[in-house]
């Protein structure tokens, strides 16, 4: 697979949230080499870590969820100057992976052995919607805690608001510490909300409105989704080696 293949392949993957995110700076290339690809390593963030690792690997392409965003003030130059000098493209896709149907919240329902997804999560009305999904058996308070806590490796938050059961849960991985997300999830009865960030707000609402909650990381709620999207490269080019990045759980309360 040669880079300008796995560019063509996008549009085939992603369809019309590539036309949604156009000129939002979503997704795309923070350095491009023309050259062919026998090697992708891939994370959720770009840092210079992120990068060093993926040379350590001898990776022809490094893909993350998250672009080396410019608030993180002068990370990006250090990451583009790390991938001229390894010669190593790097292609992120943002909010098109988050609401793409094998995206990061359907990841995540995946691994958490979710019996059925009933929503996809999406974005309308220039909003993010949570996805939902059902157990059909249900979980306790703390069963879906310590499954969550397997699937993510690392501690988890959670604060229980309520005495049921839990089978209805709404996800919305990564920064989901909007309480509107959380008054949608409460109106369509969901028993639980997850997501990898958390305010003073978050943690008020849920209480108020009685629904448990439980925060992850951003990093790692978001990590299976970059998994998905390798995956469906390679379903299409199957010629090349993956090397999944490990990233510190530096979140981790």
């Amino acid at each position: 697979m040669k880079t300008s293949e796995f560019e063509g392949l996008m549009p085939q993957l992603f369809g019309e949230w590539l036309k949604e995110f156009k000129d939002d700076g979503e997704y795309g290339f923070t350095y491009r080499v023309e050259k062919e690809i026998k090697k992708i390593a891939y994370a959720t963030n770009l840092t210079p870590e992120t990068v060093y690792k993926a040379n350590e690997y001898g990776v022809d392409l490094l893909i993350t969820h998250h672009d080396a965003w410019d608030f993180i003030y002068g990370m990006r130059e250090v990451c583009v100057t790390e991938l001229e000098k390894h010669q190593i493209s790097h292609y992120f896709t943002h909010l098109p992976l988050d609401f793409v149907e094998f995206g990061t919240c359907t990841a995540l329902f995946e691994r958490l052995r979710i019996d059925e997804i009933t929503s996809l999560s999406t974005f309308q009305d220039e909003r993010e919607i949570p996805g939902i999904g059902i157990y059909y058996t249900a979980l306790s308070f703390s069963e879906l805690k310590e499954r969550l806590e397997t699937v993510l490796d690392e501690p988890v938050m959670a604060w229980q608001n309520h005495q049921r059961q839990v089978k209805k849960i709404a996800i919305l991985t990564g920064a989901g510490n909007n309480s509107a997300l959380i008054k949608y999830a409460k109106e369509q009865d969901c028993d639980a909300f997850i997501t990898g960030e958390r305010t003073l707000y978050t943690v008020q609402y849920a209480k108020f409105a009685g629904i448990n909650l439980y925060v992850g990381s951003h990093t790692y709620t978001e990590i299976f989704g970059v998994e998905n999207f390798v995956k469906k490269v390679q379903e299409a080019y199957p010629d090349f080696e993956i090397f999944p990045i490990k990233e510190d759980h530096i979140e981790s309360f």
